[in-house]
């Protein structure tokens, strides 16, 4: 059986970022999440928010990636906000009372969730996002 993939897509502006996490978060793909998150704060981003409309599945060790960089981004001075999980995801927050991860839809003018994965065109802004292009993705991290 082949091992699970994760894409991870970043689109930064200033110091805020969205991340498009698309595929399954396990135990095998968490590192990848994790070293995505701290890769944004090593650059300078302060405003993460995780789109998690094309995540297949997404168990503890996810949630437990997401608790840490939640941690971290606020010891740094800012905020992560998980936004359009699946219903089984939405769940495991609720049950483990971690709600605060949860908010409303990210900010309207940059890309939001993968189709096919293409981003769709967002509507025309005063500023000009850059295209949103695979971050990291893998499988196992070694």
């Amino acid at each position: 059986m082949p091992i699970p993939q994760l894409k991870v897509y970043r689109h930064d502006r200033e110091s805020r970022a969205l991340l498009t996490l698309a595929g399954e978060i396990d135990l095998d793909t968490a590192p990848l999440v994790r070293e995505s998150l701290e890769h944004c704060l090593r650059d300078g981003i302060r405003t993460i928010d995780i789109d998690l409309t094309p995540v297949t599945f997404c168990g503890c060790s996810g949630l437990n990636t997401f608790l840490h960089a939640s941690q971290q981004t606020t010891a740094a001075g800012g905020s992560l906000q998980l936004h359009y999980p699946r219903p089984l995801v939405t769940r495991l927050i609720e049950l483990t009372d971690s709600g605060f991860l949860l908010r409303g839809p990210p900010f309207g003018h940059l890309p939001t969730p993968l189709q096919d994965g293409l981003v769709p065109t967002p509507p025309a802004s005063p500023h000009r996002p850059a295209p949103t292009v695979p971050a990291l993705s893998g499988g196992v991290l070694s």
